[in-house]
């Protein structure tokens, strides 16, 4: 007959016990250690973890950045949103994307309602006076930039430093100049 070379340790006789009492999930001991917090998140949740902000989009866990905005503002769908058919990338359906966040079939589409109903003339006024006050906005900051621009230096592809002198403006036509793109703002088409 063979005798056992060691004895049965508590851990041991427990086990057993647990085994034969149909308890084999219990544990035989008593640890210490810790258990991470996990956190689930779902579709559309917005977080910050580690200084970075994170989003859940289409299933796939994404960072959140300073240049998501732009990025959605270039973008160019594979359908329109308005009619789901699919947007080829021409000239016209990126330009009237850019404007309406459509195609160009249902501009075309929306802009024969508009005659139908007779509200074309003041759709039309909108969009020119839009299109006039961008253009104006644009003049402003580009004289607002030539005008506060004095002793710029610029460094050119060569390497060389070129100091610009803004020269002398009479403040006469600065004021001018200001308000006669106040009054091409102010004007309507």
């Amino acid at each position: 007959m063979s005798q056992l070379n060691r004895e049965f340790e508590e851990k041991d006789i427990q086990r057993m016990r647990n085994i034969i009492s149909g308890n084999t999930g219990n544990s035989t001991r008593i640890q210490a250690g810790y258990s991470k917090n996990k956190v689930t998140h779902i579709e559309g949740d917005v977080w910050e973890e580690n200084g970075k902000t994170w989003t859940i989009y289409n299933g796939i866990k994404q960072t959140i950045t300073k240049h998501d905005a732009l990025k959605a503002m270039v973008e160019f769908p594979l359908n329109c949103p308005c009619c789901s058919k699919p947007m080829k990338d021409f000239p016209l359906n990126r330009k009237m994307y850019s404007i309406h966040s459509t195609c160009f079939d249902c501009v075309i589409e929306m802009e024969g309602k508009l005659r139908v109903t007779g509200k074309y003339d003041a759709y039309e006024k909108k969009m020119l006076n839009a299109n006039k006050n961008a253009t104006m906005d644009d003049a402003e900051q580009m004289f607002d930039e030539y005008f506060n621009s004095k002793n710029t230096t610029y460094v050119t592809e060569a390497g060389d430093i070129e100091k610009w002198d803004g020269g002398s403006i009479d403040p006469e036509v600065i004021k001018a100049i200001k308000s006669n793109i106040k009054r091409l703002r102010n004007l309507e088409i």
